[in-house]
């Protein structure tokens, strides 16, 4: 596992959630991102992948069961495209502008899912999403951790990737654990099992010291 040093935007805080389907990402992001605007800071919500004009047809493709059977390489540069044209057109101007981005998703779900998921190499795959996103880090990825079995209960119906094999999110889950236990400085990892308000709260801790960069509205 290559890390490297690096890029961190030196206005407006960065902050990023992953782990497996059904932890709560989208939850969690969405309450803190409500509680930064109430404490008057300029907040981009957003999430991966989709969240662009281009992203959205790529998120078409990548996730819809009606895609059928794609090559992995396909699947992996077709993710690192939308990850280019998101941190390109919502989340690099919106730390230009001081502001604090919330995502719900982003590198390290490509190399938790793509990566230990599909059995490509790992490394490999780093360098293409590092060049594809300028190797722009999070100050803060929080990952909510839970067993593949808990979260994806909570589906009904499932797209491509929800509808992989319990082993393939198992070896997703590990490897969002790996990424954190290598880097504790950028990294809080929760049990996503826990109380929502207890969660949530233990994230506002570790955001905001990074706040000082980030202005008000």
């Amino acid at each position: 596992m290559s890390r490297g040093p690096g890029v961190y935007a030196e206005r407006g805080a960065f902050v990023c959630f992953e782990g497996g389907d059904g932890s709560g990402k989208s939850t969690q992001s969405r309450r803190l991102a409500a509680w930064l605007e109430e404490q008057g800071y300029r907040v981009v919500l957003t999430f991966e992948p989709g969240d662009t004009a281009v992203g959205r047809l790529l998120r078409e493709i990548v996730l819809s069961p009606e895609t059928g059977a794609i090559s992995d390489r396909t699947e992996a540069l077709l993710y690192a495209a939308d990850k280019a044209e998101h941190v390109h057109d919502v989340v690099q101007p919106a730390l230009d502008r001081g502001e604090v981005v919330v995502t719900d998703r982003y590198v390290d779900s490509t190399l938790a899912y793509q990566g230990a998921g599909r059995d490509l190499d790992p490394d490999e795959l780093e360098q293409v999403a590092r060049w594809a996103t300028h190797d722009l880090r999070p100050h803060l990825t929080v990952v909510l951790d839970l067993e593949p079995e808990h979260g994806l209960g909570r589906f009904a119906e499932r797209d491509r990737i929800e509808g992989e094999s319990l082993e393939f999110h198992q070896r997703a889950r590990t490897w969002f654990l790996r990424l954190a236990e290598a880097d504790p400085d950028h990294y809080l990892v929760l049990d996503a099992r826990g109380d929502v308000d207890e969660v949530e709260q233990r994230v506002r801790s570790a955001v905001e010291p990074l706040l000082a960069r980030a202005v008000r509205s």
